[in-house]
């Protein structure tokens, strides 16, 4: 897998995402119960991968959008790519509520699932108070991974 130029706003280590969808027409409660159903699951996924400092999905209201927002270690590719091993069917689930999607399912279309991240990611700034730390570093540092 070839590393992948460094995001805008990223800092040393890390990354920031900022995946914007559009909620079909009618969607926005399944992806709602979509989201509570699966935060569990999401919560452990992002534990395990070691790299994503902080994670949330926000539906803004009043609008058709949901925002993705992380800061992540390392290689935008093998950032997605972890996340499709992980959590593959709940994406699957969330991407068919928006309008455009990626090729679905997003275990078979990887490749196609990064482009449409990259397309749809609002670029910002990032600051960071450990702009030179990994999740890993600071794991062991003293604070520790969720259990």
């Amino acid at each position: 897998m070839s590393s992948s130029p460094a995001a805008p706003g990223a800092t040393a280590v890390q990354s920031p995402l900022n995946l914007m969808l559009t909620i079909q027409p009618d969607k926005a409660q399944a992806i709602g119960e979509l989201l509570v159903k699966y935060q569990p699951m999401i919560n452990a996924a992002l534990t395990k991968i070691g790299t994503v400092h902080f994670a949330r999905f926000l539906m803004i209201p009043g609008t058709q959008y949901l925002f993705v927002i992380t800061t992540y270690d390392g290689d935008f590719n093998a950032y997605i790519q972890a996340f499709t091993n992980l959590l593959g069917d709940v994406f699957n689930g969330l991407l068919s509520c928006v309008d455009p999607a990626p090729p679905l399912p997003v275990q078979q279309n990887v490749a196609a699932f990064q482009d449409f991240v990259r397309q749809h990611n609002v670029p910002t700034g990032l600051y960071s108070a450990y702009p030179n730390c990994s999740v890993v570093q600071i794991w062991g540092n003293g604070c520790t991974p969720p259990q």
